[in-house]
Parts: C-alpha cells; sequence; structure tokens
C-alpha cells in the first residue's frame, strides 16, 4: 500500500504551469486520504477560478495514479 509520504514526494514534480513552482513547495496540497488502493488529494488553487484548474487537478490525478499500488485518485479542491 503506497504512503502519505510517497505521494506527497511524487506530488513535488506536479508544478504550476504559470509560476514554475512545486504544487507541494507552494503548500497547496491540504491533505491526502488513503484506503487501501483508493487516494484522495485535498488541494487548493493559487486563485480561485484559476483558468488552469482542470489542467492542474489533472496532472495531481494522474501523477498520484502512476504510482505503485494505487488503482484510483481522487482530487478534491477546497478553499
Amino acid at each position: 500500500m503506497v504512503t502519505k509520504e510517497e505521494v506527497m514526494e511524487a506530488l513535488k514534480e506536479v508544478v504550476d504551469p504559470e509560476i514554475g513552482v512545486s504544487l507541494v513547495e507552494m503548500d497547496l496540497i491540504k491533505d491526502v486520504l488513503i484506503e487501501g488502493d483508493k487516494v484522495k488529494v485535498k488541494m487548493t488553487l493559487t486563485i480561485p477560478g484559476c483558468p488552469l484548474a482542470n489542467m492542474i487537478v489533472d496532472s495531481v490525478k494522474r501523477k498520484v495514479e502512476s504510482l505503485e499500488g494505487v488503482e484510483e485518485a481522487e482530487v478534491e479542491l477546497v478553499f
């Protein structure tokens, strides 16, 4: 089973396309919940209504789902 630390380490590679800084570095990842092979990431954006929100959320989802032991990832935006 994947760990929260492994998920956070992987998410360091996901960068905000406008700023070029990791979402983890900017403290945008608020929580990671793991239930078996399912992972839920709660995150926020630099600004509400961010025009690249869908792209960023998709990048987070793909990155988490690429990890060994993860069957499904869900990303929830929180503000």
